[in-house]
């Protein structure tokens, strides 16, 4: 059985603990670098980038995830999907750089301008919730949109990564954590 990890300083890990083992993980929660040999695959939660960053700079996290990310899986959820980008704006700001998207931050509007909504995808309908979500400018040619939301991507992919500008955490739909545990 794969194990995912759980980059759990901030943000609704918790969440995706839940997802992960509805989906036939074994989860772990990650604080430090050293816990990085222990998974086959993190995740990296919704939360407030900024204030992530500043947690991943403080435990000394952010070299051990980019040479994390360059051997193994990751799926950015949200605020994880800014810190997969290679590109930030609004305000720019460092990141992981490993998947070859831009990502402009909090680009639906406030907290008040969150929604749920109805996506369509190749493996059909899936409900999405966007939470102050970031949407995703441009993408490389090596990714690969999954699913789009009013003519912008909300789901792509790039060779091991997965990245999500929207919460699949938040609802009983379990597809996207399989297509991540696929990658493992």
């Amino acid at each position: 059985m794969s194990t995912v990890g759980i980059l759990a300083l901030q943000g609704d890990f918790e969440a995706h603990e839940k997802a992960f083992r509805e989906a036939g993980a074994e989860t772990v929660q990650v604080r430090c670098a050293s816990e990085l040999d222990q998974i086959d695959g993190l995740v990296i939660p919704g939360g407030e980038s900024t204030t992530m960053l500043k947690m991943i700079a403080n435990e000394d996290l952010l070299e051990p995830l980019r040479n994390f990310g360059r051997e193994k899986p990751i799926f950015g959820t949200c605020a994880g999907a800014i810190l997969l980008a290679s590109e930030v704006t609004r305000p720019p700001q460092e990141s992981l750089g490993l998947v070859d998207i831009t990502v402009e931050r909090n680009a639906y509007g406030r907290q008040v301008h969150s929604q749920v909504t109805q996506l369509e995808t190749e493996q059909g309908p899936m409900e999405a919730v966007f939470i102050r979500a970031p949407i995703i400018r441009r993408t490389g040619p090596e990714v690969k949109v999954l699913a789009s939301y009013d003519g912008d991507p909300v789901l792509v992919e790039q060779g091991r990564h997965l990245v999500s500008t929207f919460h699949p955490e938040l609802t009983a739909d379990r597809r996207v954590q399989r297509l991540f545990l696929a990658k493992l």
